[in-house]
């Protein structure tokens, strides 16, 4: 497996993988307007003009994703995918791995996840983040805010 950045062309491929596993999500939550879902191409496209898109793929084929941008001396880290039959192999611990080492810089990390979504958070916390505050965003989604302090 190889994690590399990825670029505009692998933007329907991500987003069709992206859209798999959110369904997942969506079915724990009840809910099939949730944002990783509704995402169009477009806006996809967009992202990579402003954050680093990083994609993990093995005999040429994208199993995994991830992105993230700088605010001031904070990475945000968002949309952390991997294909469900490539999970609990490591590669969502490499490809959050691989976001620390491009923003050596920063001095903090920050992402967020579902409160139902249990072996995101507990991937998270494996990797050092830990809960810093909620956000209810509707009766049945309330988003866990989690964030690494770099050393």
């Amino acid at each position: 497996m190889e994690i590399d950045l990825a670029d505009a062309g692998d933007a329907g491929t991500i987003l069709e993988l992206q859209k798999l596993c959110s369904r997942i999500e969506a079915a724990l939550y009840e809910d099939d307007t949730l944002p990783a879902l509704t995402q169009t191409l477009e806006s996809m496209r967009e992202e990579f003009e402003k954050q680093v898109v990083l994609r993990a793929v093995e005999s040429g084929r994208l199993i995994g994703s991830v992105r993230a941008h700088m605010d001031s001396d904070t990475c945000h880290v968002g949309r952390l995918i991997v294909h469900p039959d490539f999970q609990n192999r490591g590669i969502g611990t490499k490809l959050m791995g691989s976001v620390e080492a491009i923003f050596v810089s920063a001095r903090r990390f920050e992402l967020f996840t579902g409160e139902k979504s249990l072996p995101n958070i507990a991937l998270y916390t494996s990797l050092g983040y830990h809960e810093v505050r909620r956000e209810v965003v509707t009766p049945r989604l309330t988003l866990v805010y989690m964030e690494k302090v770099a050393y």
